[in-house]
């Protein structure tokens, strides 16, 4: 008998997680491959939703935790909190030994990830590599592409974007994301089958949304950080002035996120705002399932761009952290300005739902996924394709 393929996954922040949770399932299933889940960074903290514990109740074994967020919430944290994850991780994968290592996406602190596996020589798997967008994602993105060994992206686009890079095309899978399997779960069964504010608590008004409601979820960006608090700001207005009832979610820990924080804690002491509760995480399926029976999702996070495209959910993309990004016809575009938020929700909400659009995969990503890490020759050596 073979032995199996030790598989270590590293998930720094709660958005990972379902980026990766339904490949987290088919490698633990799949008889010739064997699961290391390693959770770090914020996944680990309690102000940003503590993921790790939906992790645990999901019946995932964490192999160890990295606790390595460095308080501050700007930039030069931001690279601190980078440092010290090649340090803590460089430990972890010396004792866990795995066949090959995966980063997901473009947060900031997977580059500890990708530069600790590559100095290692224990070959990298990198998901949802060769996209574009703004914010230092892009820088990142494309740097753990040319440290990967193997590419497993999220769209027809992204593979030729990584080929063009140089990478051997024997080396890069078109997989779809895994969080679009989860998007085709919430599509079969739909309904808002909980509620929200009895699972999962969050602060501010309890919210009557019989008649319908909207979801915010807004990210500083990285480049314009010093700005976060205006940005926030601006939405925050218009979701007073739209006067519905409106699910907002906290930020990531990206550097500005405290000016972020800092401002919705200002406005919400500055005026009465009684169509809004916060909440700082869910569970990826309920998440979703919130996200489909909205009426519009406002704000910069990637799922309004990807699984909100195959959930046909109406989203108002604001700002450029999401620049370049392959959308589908679900997205309008407005800048930072209330006024143009306002229309823009306005506009959606006469539109309603879209219909589905597979850009970002067809709910079958995690398997693939796992199939590949199981029969795929790992290596960690270089052919360039120029």
């Amino acid at each position: 008998m073979s032995k199996k393929r030790k598989i270590c996954v590293v998930v720094t922040a709660r958005p990972s997680y379902s980026r990766i949770k339904t490949a987290l399932s088919a490698i633990k299933n799949h008889p010739e491959l064997e699961l290391q889940l390693v959770v770090a960074a914020s996944a680990l903290l309690e102000r940003y939703g503590t993921a790790v514990d939906y992790m645990e109740m999901d019946g995932f074994e964490i192999a160890a935790r990295v606790f390595n967020v460095l308080e501050g919430e700007n930039l030069t944290a931001q690279a601190k909190t980078t440092g010290l994850g090649i340090l803590e991780l460089s430990t972890v994968f010396e004792r866990l030994a795995p066949d090959a290592i995966i980063s997901i996406a473009d947060r900031f602190e997977t580059m500890a990830t990708a530069i600790a596996s590559t100095y290692m020589n224990i070959p990298l798997v990198h998901i949802q590599g060769g996209e574009v967008t703004g914010n230092i994602d892009e820088k990142v993105r494309h740097a753990i592409t040319k440290l990967a060994d193997l590419h497993l992206v999220a769209s027809a686009k992204a593979k030729e974007r990584v080929i063009k890079m140089g990478e051997s095309p024997e080396k890069v899978f078109h997989t779809g994301c895994p969080s679009i399997d989860l998007a085709h779960r919430v599509l079969l069964e739909p309904s808002l089958d909980f509620d929200p504010f009895e699972r999962y608590g969050g602060v501010g008004a309890m919210l009557d949304i019989a008649s319908g409601y909207i979801v915010v979820m807004q990210h500083p960006v990285t480049t314009e950080y010093e700005q976060s608090r205006r940005h926030i700001e601006e939405t925050l207005h218009a979701i007073k002035e739209l006067d519905m009832p409106t699910f907002w979610f906290w930020p990531n820990v990206d550097a500005g996120s405290d000016g972020t924080s800092k401002g919705i804690r200002s406005f919400r002491e500055q005026w009465d705002i009684p169509n809004i509760h916060f909440f700082k995480n869910m569970e990826p399926d309920d998440f979703l399932k919130v996200l489909y029976n909205s009426k519009c999702l406002i704000g910069n996070s990637s799922v309004g761009i990807r699984e909100c495209a195959y959930l046909g959910v109406p989203v108002v993309n604001i700002g450029s952290r999401q620049r370049g990004r392959e959308r589908g016809h679900n997205v309008v575009d407005v800048g930072y300005n209330r006024n143009d938020i306002i229309k823009a929700v306005e506009d959606q909400l006469i539109n309603g739902k879209y219909p589905s659009d597979d850009i970002y995969g067809d709910g079958n990503a995690g398997n693939r996924i796992a199939e590949l890490l199981a029969t795929v020759p790992l290596t960690f050596e270089k052919r360039l394709c120029y």
